[in-house]
Parts: C-alpha cells; structure tokens; sequence
C-alpha cells in the first residue's frame, strides 16, 4: 500500500465512478483500475463493488476511506510545515514530439508562470521512446508521445509493464504542410501521388524498439517518397517549407499564427488513412504540480482551439 493509491481510492469514493476519477487524476483508466486492485490486495478486502452505475464503497472500503482521508490530510499537514519559508525553485520538465499544438500550449504555459519565483523550465523535443526514457529516469517528470495507432497495443503494454500512467490528449491524421506557393497548394483532391514528385521532409529518429526498424520505417517513413531531408528539430523545417516549394511534410494541425508566419498551409490527403495518437505521459507514483497542473490546462486549451479551428476551415 502507498499513499498514491489510498489518495486514488479517496477520489474514486468521492465521484463513484472510475471514469471521472481519472479524469480528475490525469491517470488512465486501465492504470488506474489496476492500483486499485493492487490496493485491495495488499489489503485483503474488496473496497469498492463494480457495477454499471458505477463504483460503490463496500463496508471495509467505508473504513478504508474514513482512515485513509486523516492519512492524507496528515501527510499535507507535513508537507506544508516543512514547506513554509522555502526558497527553493519550482521545476517543471517535460519530453515532447516536434509538434507545433504542444508548442503552442508550451508558449501559454510559459506566460502565466509566477514572475516573483524562481523557476526552472526542462522542455526536450524528440522521439516517443527517448521521451519514456527521460520519464522512468525522471530527467522528464511528463512526457508526451506519438505513434501510429498500429503500435498501440506495444506502446500500453510497455508503459503498463513499466509503471506509467497514460492519458490520451488527442487522436488524429496527418495533414500536408506545404508553402502557400506550392503546385500542390493549387490541386483539388491532394492524394499521395501527387506527393511523389516532391521531397519530403522528415524526422530522422522514428524508434519503436524490438520491433525490426524496417517495419517502423515501413509505417512512418514508406519507400514511395524518393526524396527526403531528414531533421531533428521544427525551426528547420519550417525554413525549408517556406524557402522550398517544392517539399512538403506530414504534420498535425499547426496554430494559424504560425502558418501565416511562414506562409505556409496545411491539406488533407484524401488517401491518408493512418491514424496517430498522442499521450500524456508520467510515472504512477509522481504527484502533479500545480506547475504540471497548469501545462496540462494549457494543452488541452490549445489541442481544442487548434484542432476546432482546422476542422472550420
């Protein structure tokens, strides 16, 4: 038993139901559920009983959560005793793909910090798997990665087996990013053909470990784009696009400021099919800032500005 899964048990007696617990905990629901059958393990009692209306406390789990809630109440007497007068800086790290929503939500998150504290600011750009290594390791307290939906049952699993807590932020497909000057920007219908006698620009470092790299690049990087500029970060590849008619990239929706900035616009390929999705996301047992608390307000904030206003165009 630890104090995680006791304050998890508290907010699923409050709401009743598993759903909006962890919604409100920013936890997966699988994960979720599975901390709490560990809790009543290592108790040997039912807390709660399942049934479609939800989550109800069982006789053991009314006791549980009387005790449990003056543990907690204890466990934050604590912290802030010790906390009053600290100087120390807040931190706030997080692992990312090169996607221009999350550096959006990442500029408004920025703006709102406490300008009379002391604060240090950890925000890494790279792949899915180097983004689950710097959380388990904790150079990253939040991660966020993406992959094509082909590979989700590898990646739940790993972050199951790994202890990770996973919360979808968003579900998509792909849209071509291109000048606003591109031959492909004047075509009705833009399908995949059309494609090939352009040069792609591409992330260089797709990596889903102990699946053959040829099947990865098979999904995320097909043989039927004969030219490609590879790049590891977003500021060159948004030059090349503005500089370069001639090439084009696979992108989730971009913020308006941004394609204006560059001239750039996005297109739906009619043919495209694939879908990617992207999660939050942190170790079980890390507690959430008001830091954290306040990034993920800012995601969700621009994922559904962003995306509703492509959806309008």
């Amino acid at each position: 038993m630890n104090l995680l899964h006791m304050k998890y048990a508290v907010e699923i007696a409050k709401t009743n139901s598993l759903n909006k617990a962890a919604e409100t905990l920013y936890v997966g629901q699988s994960a979720l559920s599975r901390a709490i059958k560990e809790l009543e393990s290592s108790l040997g009692v039912t807390l709660f009983e399942r049934s479609s209306k939800g989550m109800t406390l069982t006789p053991d789990g009314q006791l549980f959560i009387h005790y449990a809630k003056s543990v907690l109440k204890q466990v934050d007497n604590i912290e802030n005793m010790f906390s009053q007068g600290k100087t120390d800086k807040q931190r706030f790290s997080i692992s990312v793909p090169r996607a221009s929503y999350v550096a959006d939500a990442f500029a408004r998150f920025t703006t709102l910090l406490e300008k009379q504290r002391d604060t240090e600011i950890y925000y890494t750009e790279t792949n899915s798997m180097t983004a689950v290594k710097n959380v388990l390791s904790d150079s990253s307290k939040l991660g966020i990665i993406r992959y094509a939906q082909s590979f989700d049952k590898y990646y739940k699993d790993m972050m199951d087996e790994k202890g990770l807590a996973y919360e979808l932020v968003c579900e998509f497909t792909f849209k071509v990013l291109m000048s606003r000057q591109s031959p492909l920007a004047k075509l009705s219908g833009l399908t995949t053909d059309d494609l090939q006698r352009h040069t792609e620009i591409a992330h260089a470092d797709p990596y889903v470990p102990s699946i053959p790299l040829s099947e990865v690049k098979k999904e995320e990087l097909p043989d039927v784009f004969g030219r490609r500029i590879f790049v590891y970060e977003r500021a060159s590849q948004f030059e090349l696009l503005c500089k370069n008619p001639d090439t084009f990239m696979w992108v989730s929706e971009v913020p308006k400021d941004m394609l204006d900035r560059y001239g750039l616009i996005t297109v739906s390929c009619t043919d495209n099919n694939r879908i990617y999705k992207d999660l939050l996301i942190r170790r079980e047992d890390y507690k959430l800032t008001k830091l954290d608390q306040l990034f993920i307000e800012q995601l969700i904030t621009a994922k559904r500005e962003i995306f509703s206003s492509a959806e309008e165009k």
